[in-house]
C-alpha cells in the first residue's frame, strides 16, 4: 500500500493552479485556477480543444514547468517546495513522460534511447542495459534493439518512448497525445499496451488526448476549456 493510500490522500492534488505566458501580443492566461485530484492507480484522460491548456497542465503535474500560483501535492507534499536537485530527482524517479512526437534521440538506437534516463541518473551501465532490454522485450521490440528511430515505424517509435518512460520504474505516467500521429489500428495496439502496463505495474496514468474513443477507455475523463476543468470532479 502506498503512502497516499495509507493516509487516505490522492496521489496528486492540484489546487488553484495558474499559469500565464508572455507573448509578443501580450500575456496569455493558459491555466486559470485548475483543481484536479487523481488517486493512486487511476487512469485519467484530459480532453479539450487545442489551446485549452492540457499540455501545460501535464507539464506542471510532471514538474517540467512551475505554476505561477497554486500547489501540486504529491501524496500531500507540495512538489514545488523541492529545490534544485531534489526536484530533478523527484521528476526523474517518480514520473515517466510519453510525448506525441516521441522525442527519441535519432543518433542512438532503441536500446540506447531506453537506457538514457538511467545513464543520466548515473545508474550502473550494465544494470541500465539489462533493464532496457527487458523493457523493450516487454513492449514487443526485443527484435529491434539496435535499430535507430529512423528505421522504426511510428508505432514502434512510440513503443520505444513508452519503454524509455518506464526505465526508472515511475509511479506516474504522463502521456501527451500518445496516439495522435498513429493510424487507428496502431493506436489501438498502443492503448492495449498502456492498459496492460497499467495493470501489470500499478501505474497511475494521465493521458492528454483529442481522441474521445481513447479517453472513454480510461477510468475517468475530464474536459478542459479555456484554462479550466469544466467536467465535475470526482472523489
Amino acid at each position: 500500500m502506498s503512502r497516499s493510500e495509507e493516509k487516505g490522500l490522492p496521489l496528486i492534488d492540484a489546487q488553484g493552479v495558474k499559469k500565464t505566458f508572455n507573448t509578443p501580443h501580450g500575456a496569455v492566461e493558459v491555466l486559470r485556477g485548475v483543481d484536479l485530484r487523481i488517486d493512486s492507480g487511476e487512469r485519467v484522460a484530459i480532453i479539450g480543444y487545442s489551446g485549452a491548456g492540457k499540455t501545460t497542465l501535464m507539464h506542471i503535474l510532471g514538474a517540467l514547468d512551475r505554476p505561477d500560483s497554486g500547489q501540486v501535492l504529491f501524496e500531500g507534499r507540495d512538489i514545488f517546495s523541492l529545490r534544485g536537485g531534489a526536484l530533478d530527482e523527484f521528476r526523474n524517479r517518480t514520473v515517466g513522460f510519453v510525448f506525441q512526437f516521441h522525442q527519441l534521440l535519432p543518433e542512438f538506437n532503441a536500446l540506447e534511447n531506453v537506457m538514457m534516463p538511467s545513464l543520466v541518473a548515473r545508474c550502473d551501465r550494465r544494470e541500465a542495459e539489462k533493464n532496457a532490454r527487458e523493457l523493450l522485450q516487454d513492449v514487443g521490440l526485443g527484435h529491434r534493439l539496435l535499430h535507430k528511430p529512423g528505421e522504426l515505424s511510428g508505432g514502434e517509435q512510440q513503443r520505444v518512448a513508452i519503454a524509455r518512460a518506464l526505465s526508472r520504474s515511475p509511479r506516474l505516467l504522463l502521456a501527451d497525445e500518445p496516439t495522435g500521429n498513429l493510424d487507428s489500428k496502431t493506436s489501438d495496439e498502443i492503448y492495449l499496451l498502456l492498459e496492460r502496463l497499467h495493470r501489470d505495474r500499478g501505474l497511475t496514468m494521465v493521458v492528454v488526448t483529442h481522441s474521445h474513443s481513447l479517453a472513454a477507455r480510461m477510468d475517468r475523463m475530464v474536459h478542459m476549456e479555456d484554462g479550466l476543468l469544466v467536467t465535475p470532479q470526482q472523489g
